[in-house]
């Protein structure tokens, strides 16, 4: 049965290949997160899926969530096929550790960027703050509309559309399954033959809209993650959150690299 789910597929005719599924994190979707990665499908076939609740994927049906990253991982295990590269974003890097680890057969290649695994991490007092901090903002935050929700976030800056895409987006994010406080099994990942690269922003720039200590916390979960699984860890200059938006050249180069090693 075909996933219920909306998958842009981007290529220019290298299907020989492996392909590459894209997994995108909240609060937007999969061509709006990986925009800029669209000129790698000169080499290879990108897959790029709306997670259920986000774009013009179907809702999530049933359960106390609008989003829930172990549905995702399943989605994502599917869409591996008989093997490709997986990269994952923020939420979505939760989901693609999740799906590694269910399927590391089928996974050629891993890339995090700025994963929000926090619960790797936990056993490090700044982040089991974040985490506390974190379930204590959750019921409060849940109260607000998406559109007060995309005030806090965007404010008087221009925002990403379609407009009602990204109000649904705000809505699926209120009401998810957090990722960080997912369980997410490190061995099998650690085992796993395929090269593992996670990337984190130096976060030396002032992006809006993060929450402080963000960038303390993201950077030291992406070197625990990469420590635990035996992934390279790269710090990119000039960039926070969205590595792969904020400096998109350094990023493909990144990924490129990385395919080369498994073909």
């Amino acid at each position: 049965m075909p996933l219920p789910l909306h998958i842009t597929v981007w290529d220019q005719g290298a299907s020989d290949a492996t392909p590459v599924v894209f997994v995108h994190g909240t609060l937007n979707w999969g061509t709006l997160a990986f925009q800029d990665q669209r000129p790698l499908s000169r080499y290879r076939r990108l897959l790029v899926p709306d997670r259920r609740g986000f774009g013009a994927s179907p809702d999530l049906e049933g359960g106390a969530h609008t989003s829930d990253h172990d549905v995702d991982a399943e989605d994502v295990v599917t869409l591996l096929g008989e093997g490709a590269h997986l990269v994952g974003h923020s939420y979505g890097g939760v989901v693609a550790l999740l799906a590694a680890a269910r399927r590391p057969d089928l996974v050629r290649s891993l890339a995090l960027i700025e994963p929000a695994a926090h619960q790797v991490a936990a056993d490090r007092p700044v982040v089991a703050a974040a985490i506390a901090a974190g379930r204590e903002s959750m019921a409060g935050a849940r109260r607000a509309t998406a559109e007060e929700y995309l005030e806090v976030v965007f404010g008087d800056r221009p925002r990403p559309g379609p407009a009602d895409w990204l109000l649904r987006a705000a809505h699926t994010a209120l009401h998810e399954r957090p990722c960080w406080l997912a369980d997410i099994p490190t061995e099998p990942l650690a085992g796993a033959a395929f090269p593992k690269l996670v990337v984190t922003g130096a976060w030396d720039v002032d992006v809006p809209g993060y929450w402080p200590g963000m960038g303390v916390v993201m950077k030291l979960v992406g070197e625990v993650v990469a420590d635990r699984i035996g992934g390279r860890l790269v710090r990119v200059a000039g960039a926070a959150h969205e590595v792969q938006r904020e400096q998109p050249d350094t990023t493909n180069a990144l990924l490129t690299d990385l395919w080369a090693i498994s073909g």
